[in-house]
């Protein structure tokens, strides 16, 4: 018979409590962490006490715990379970004496299924379990920590959601002149807690090395150890802005006329964030054996940051550069109505390199309405009715990113008005 657990009862495993210690119990900090019950929220973990034959696995995250018996910890309530970490936003790696570090991006649709188990009756807090798999065939170790839903400011967390970079300008690809004046351009940020945003402008010159995924992640989404490796590139300018527990902020990029243009070719504007003291983000690694002391890990993302390119040279060259960059729009034809279902799609052009496509749909003043990620083997999108639910008889217009591997933007469309057909 399937035994649940409380959270009580759970902490009390952790720290020993039931009649002596566990063989191989792995532990892990913080043990509760407050999550947005209205978004995405993602926290920095570490866990301890891993062995050289422990390989970690996949995480749940779940409304109630059984007893993994004959394996070590509990586990998963296979009827209760909200969702499982994507493995694009999986960050985990060893790191410290014996320990784990763990980025839990928990997803918008993990909380709002806690939050709909909630409204029904059921409690407020549920649970995220990393599997421990024996490399020797022995028994598996499971380790939990406590979510608890929240409104999502003040005690929760300090994380970037979402992050995107634009010119003040519309332009699928900025092209510039050695002498031109180049256009302001900001970072729109969406973030769970409170706290203040540190960080610096970084630009890098045609010719250089691009920075890797590792150099674009923020600081508070590596492993201690993992931090001062980071590559620098040429500062523009830094920050430091307070996060007030609203959600969201427009960050001015810095004044233009510092951006380089003196050679010809492309350049990367990166935003690179460093890790903040917060108290809701911190990881004790003397407690659970991996190091010495708490971790500072405010501004953490399950995500690379996206960079910013602009393009410098003269005539025919800098055309073709440009046009290396954009990606074609195909239908619905530009002022034109998007089919009902089951024919109305959007298409567009292939591009090369392309890992994924960003479909983006606002209203004409930038307002969004939907968005939707579709795999590079594919050049189309059939939208759910949805679309047509949160639009209303709006004035719409769409456009599509194409994004590599790491996250980072190759090419864009530009803007392009829509209506929406009966569906």
């Amino acid at each position: 018979m399937h035994r649940l657990i409380s959270p009580y009862l759970l902490a009390g495993v952790a720290a020993g409590m039931l009649g002596g210690p566990l063989t191989a119990q792995v532990t892990v900090s913080p043990t509760g962490v407050n999550l947005s019950s209205q978004g995405a929220t993602t926290v920095f973990l570490t866990f301890g006490g891993l062995t050289d034959d422990m390989l970690p696995a996949e995480a749940f995250w779940c409304g109630e715990l059984i007893d993994a018996s004959p394996d070590i910890g509990f586990r998963c309530d296979p009827a209760t379970l909200f969702g499982s970490l994507p493995l694009r936003v999986d960050l985990s790696r060893l790191s410290g004496t014996g320990g784990f570090t763990d980025i839990m991006s928990v997803p918008p649709s993990v909380a709002r299924r806690a939050y709909q188990a909630a409204v029904a009756g059921r409690s407020a807090e549920f649970f995220y379990v990393r599997r421990f798999a024996s490399r020797s065939g022995g028994r598996d170790v499971f380790a939990s920590v406590i979510c608890r839903l929240t409104a999502g400011g003040a005690g929760v967390p300090l994380s970037l959601t979402d992050v995107r970079l634009a010119f003040d300008v519309e332009a699928p690809v900025l092209a510039l002149a050695q002498q031109a004046d180049p256009p302001t351009w900001h970072a729109d940020i969406r973030y769970t807690g409170t706290g203040r945003l540190q960080g610096r402008w970084e630009v890098v010159r045609p010719g250089e090395e691009p920075p890797a995924e590792q150099d674009l992640l923020p600081e508070a989404s590596l492993p201690l150890e993992q931090r001062g490796p980071q590559r620098r590139f040429t500062e523009l300018e830094r920050f430091s802005v307070f996060l007030p527990p609203t959600g969201q902020l427009r960050l001015p990029g810095p004044d233009p006329a510092r951006l380089p243009r003196d050679a010809d070719g492309t350049y990367l504007i990166l935003l690179r964030i460093e890790a903040a003291a917060d108290r809701d983000s911190e990881s004790d690694l003397a407690a659970v054996g991996a190091g010495n002391g708490p971790v500072s890990s405010g501004a953490v993302a399950g995500f690379a940051m996206p960079t910013l390119r602009y393009v410098v040279g003269s005539g025919a060259r800098t055309t073709a550069l440009a046009a290396d960059r954009s990606l074609t729009l195909l239908e619905p034809a530009a002022g034109g109505t998007l089919a009902g279902a089951p024919t109305g799609s959007f298409t567009w052009a292939t591009v090369a390199l392309a890992q994924w496509y960003r479909l983006e749909i606002t209203r004409t003043d930038g307002t969004p309405v939907f968005e939707a990620l579709v795999p590079g083997v594919s050049a189309a999108y059939l939208p759910p009715p949805l679309l047509a639910e949160r639009a209303g008889d709006a004035a719409l217009r769409w456009r599509v990113r194409a994004e590599d591997a790491a996250g980072r933007e190759i090419a864009r469309s530009g803007w392009r008005r829509l209506t929406l057909g009966p569906r």
